[in-house]
C-alpha cells in the first residue's frame, strides 16, 4: 500500500498552483468543465510520483469529495463572487474578503486531506509515465 502524506501533497499543490499559467488552467478546468481543482492537483501529484489510478478509483475519489464540494466550497465561492460583484455596497469589504479567502483556503486543505485519506485506501500501480490528469479531463 502506498501511504501518501497530506502535508507533502499540500506543499506540492501550493507550488504547482503558483507555477506559470497553472492557476488559470486549473480554474478553467473548474469553471469550463466542472472539474475539481483539488482532484486535478492530486492527479498531477500522483503523476509526479509515478503512481497511476484506475477509472474506478477516480470515480471513488470524485464521490468522496462531491458532497463537501457542493455543500461547502461551492457556496463559499458563490458568496465570495457575490461580494466581489457588489463590493461597493459592502462595508468593510476588504476585511470580509480576506477572511473568506482564509476560510476557503482552510477548506481546500481539508478537501485535500479527504482525497489523501481516500487514495491511501487504494492499491496503486506504478508507471514510468502516468497521465492521471488526462483520465479525469477526458471523462464526461
Amino acid at each position: 500500500m502506498n501511504l501518501l502524506n497530506s502535508r507533502d501533497f499540500w506543499q506540492f499543490a501550493c507550488r504547482l498552483y503558483s507555477e506559470g499559467d497553472m492557476q488559470a488552467r486549473l480554474l478553467d478546468y473548474q469553471n469550463q468543465q466542472g472539474k475539481n481543482v483539488n482532484l486535478c492537483l492530486l492527479l498531477y501529484y500522483l503523476d509526479s510520483i509515478n503512481l497511476v489510478i484506475s477509472q474506478t478509483q477516480l470515480n471513488k475519489l470524485e464521490q468522496c469529495i462531491r458532497e463537501f464540494d457542493q455543500q461547502v466550497l461551492q457556496p463559499l465561492r458563490a458568496a465570495r463572487g457575490y461580494l466581489k460583484t457588489n463590493h461597493t455596497e459592502i462595508a468593510d469589504y476588504a476585511a470580509i474578503r480576506k477572511d473568506l479567502l482564509s476560510a476557503e483556503l482552510k477548506l481546500e486543505k481539508q478537501q485535500q486531506e479527504m482525497l489523501i485519506d481516500a487514495v491511501n485506501k487504494f492499491r496503486l500501480a506504478t508507471h514510468p509515465e502516468p497521465n492521471n490528469i488526462r483520465l479525469y479531463l477526458l471523462k464526461l
